[in-house]
């Protein structure tokens, strides 16, 4: 029974990295022939505009109401720690920092992907389905030219300024909670606050919101272009985009979080990231 199951371990091993191997080539050349029709030919301003309405107008309600309940969440929650410590009118340090720099590119970004992803990969999986992506060969038109490169141009353009939305929101909602409700007294709130936001914090916010926004563009296309037939195929191509964006949206900001801050320690030598 050893020597038989043996075999067969090694097999389903080698068979999944295989497996896997394929698909980061696949989404890889997919990605590369995106690249290439958008720096080679520009899209049609007929399809560009609203591409750009649907990611951008109408995700501000639902960025904005994310933005301004996690704002006044963290204020109500990290409050009772800052009170043991008798630093309350640290808390907008925290508050702004957190929603600059971490909290409001991540979750505009999962807003996203799970409003804006999920869209793309079931409207292109059910063109698929539907063989209009094999018309738009027909006719000429490039199917990733017409479908992605849209896209991922508002994702790209568009998420950062949306992050630029929760994050304002967040700050906002954060200091009526904290000035009005716990009572902290406004001028050291925005004192303290301004001392720990910077030009260094907004820049990596919206660097890794631009990230997040390609991430989300490419996965969810690509997961559109590999939908298996039928409602139930287009269903499943619609969830792995969102599940598969919102993993790459952690694992990135980890690993962007990591590099900010060896770059922040390489330009300034010396200097401390926080400083309070």
């Amino acid at each position: 029974m050893e020597s038989t199951a043996r075999p067969t371990s090694i097999s389903a091993i080698g068979d999944a990295v295989e497996h896997a191997l394929i698909g980061i080539g696949s989404i890889v050349q997919f990605t590369g022939s995106m690249f290439l029709w958008l720096l080679s030919q520009r899209p049609c301003h007929k399809t560009v505009i609203p591409t750009f309405f649907q990611v951008g107008v109408r995700s501000v309600p639902v960025v904005a109401i994310t933005g301004m309940f996690i704002g006044m969440v963290l204020a109500v929650q990290a409050y009772d720690a800052f009170k043991l410590m008798k630093v309350e009118s640290q808390l907008g340090s925290v508050i702004n920092r957190s929603m600059v720099t971490e909290l409001g590119p991540v979750l505009a970004a999962t807003m996203m992907a799970g409003r804006i992803g999920g869209a793309m990969a079931a409207e292109i999986g059910t063109m698929k389905v539907t063989e209009q992506i094999d018309a738009l060969r027909c006719l000429g038109t490039n199917p990733i030219h017409y479908l992605v490169v849209p896209r991922f141009m508002a994702c790209v353009v568009l998420i950062p300024l949306l992050t630029v939305i929760a994050d304002f929101m967040g700050i906002m909602a954060g200091a009526l909670v904290s000035t009005t409700v716990l009572r902290i007294d406004s001028f050291y709130y925005w004192q303290h606050s301004s001392s720990m936001v910077g030009p260094w914090e907004i820049f990596t916010g919206l660097c890794k919101s631009l990230v997040f926004g390609a991430e989300i563009a490419v996965i969810s296309c690509y997961r559109g272009f590999q939908s298996g037939a039928g409602a139930e195929g287009v269903g499943r191509s619609a969830t792995q985009a969102f599940v598969q964006s919102f993993i790459a949206i952690l694992a990135t900001d980890f690993l962007l979080a990591i590099f900010f801050n060896n770059l922040y320690l390489w330009i300034w030598p010396g200097e401390e990231l926080i400083d309070i």
